[in-house]
């Protein structure tokens, strides 16, 4: 860690219409409890950076006055970009990553005048299509990993991890993991230490580290039959039980071939994979949620053993139940 306290860092938070409103507020949250954290010490300065300087429309229908324009943006030395992301979703509640043009160029030009670039959830789209990810591997949100993976060959899109970080570009996942990513660029500057107390001022008991997964068992795409809801819905109600292929084909009256072919059309995955991860949500609520031992945990969720709990804890989220705890216990439950 270097001493800083002198050194001015301009943190630059793009905005544009529709953009997410907890992509660009989130960060600067971190970055000023830090300044509290250090009694200012930082030399970081955020300011958010439009087209125009008329109020842009978030999301969430909240408007935000930008600070600077990226015109003015790009006569600065700017020491970190952070580019936000927004989607649309369809009638049928399909969600669309988008990058427009604009922006993408302004991201193009400032990233020459920039030491880091980091994206925010769906933001990593933007970045793509600036050609700042080509040969890199990069994550985003997981409901449009599979659009960036299709968009753009050339990246290696890693879904999993909470951010990546490839040289200078950084990656973030889901919106709320723009808290850690920014807690990471903390530590980078500062140091762990530092960072650990911002986490404990967010109520982040332990800062993620890059590279682990986003603790969370996301179970997409979306179904579009009304079987398969209600097979899902079967499954969340009786995860305690026995839940076979031969259950499952019997209670959609179908064959288990037939079965395991609409899963993999439906969900991309067996019933087995689906089972599995179900199980493991639900866990991950309770282990976050109550005082439940790992016994009464697995024999809830339909796992039955302590071992094939943290075996599957293993494969899905890589880290064990008891260490997913340790991380995510809530505050007021904590012994």
């Amino acid at each position: 860690m270097s001493d800083s306290s002198s050194i001015k860092r301009l943190i630059v938070v793009l905005l544009f219409d529709g953009v997410d409103l907890l992509d660009v507020t989130g960060p600067p949250e971190v970055f000023a409890l830090l300044q509290r954290e250090t009694g200012d010490a930082t030399g970081y300065h955020v300011v958010l950076a439009a087209e125009t300087m008329d109020p842009v429309t978030t999301s969430a229908g909240v408007r935000v006055l930008p600070d600077l324009t990226f015109q003015e943006a790009s006569a600065r030395s700017i020491d970190t970009l952070m580019v936000p992301g927004s989607v649309e979703v369809d009638d049928q509640g399909r969600v669309q990553a988008l990058a427009d043009p604009t922006v993408v160029q302004w991201v193009k030009a400032l990233a020459g005048r920039t030491r880091r670039i980091a994206s925010v959830c769906v933001g990593a789209h933007i970045l793509a299509a600036a050609g700042l990810l080509d040969g890199k591997r990069a994550t985003t949100h997981w409901s449009t990993a599979r659009q960036l993976a299709a968009d753009h060959p050339s990246i290696e899109v890693d879904a999993d991890p909470i951010f990546i970080r490839e040289q200078n570009v950084w990656t973030g996942a889901g919106i709320t993991a723009c808290l850690d990513l920014s807690l990471a660029l903390v530590a980078e500057d500062f140091g762990e230490a530092i960072a650990l107390r911002v986490a404990r001022q967010l109520v982040m008991y332990l800062k993620r580290p890059s590279g682990q997964s986003q603790f969370s068992v996301p179970i997409e795409p979306v179904s579009t039959t009304r079987r398969m809801d209600d097979l899902r819905h079967y499954v969340t109600r009786h995860l305690a039980e026995l839940l076979t292929v031969g259950v499952l084909a019997d209670h959609a009256h179908v064959s288990e071939r037939q079965l395991t072919r609409i899963f993999k059309t439906e969900l991309g995955m067996t019933p087995a994979a689906y089972l599995e991860s179900a199980r493991v949500e639900v866990a991950r609520n309770r282990l976050e949620s109550t005082d439940d031992t790992l016994e009464r945990i697995a024999s809830a969720c339909g796992f039955h053993t302590t071992d094939t709990l943290i075996r599957a804890f293993r494969r899905k989220l890589n880290t064990t139940p008891t260490e997913y705890r340790n991380r995510f216990r809530h505050a007021g439950e904590r012994p």
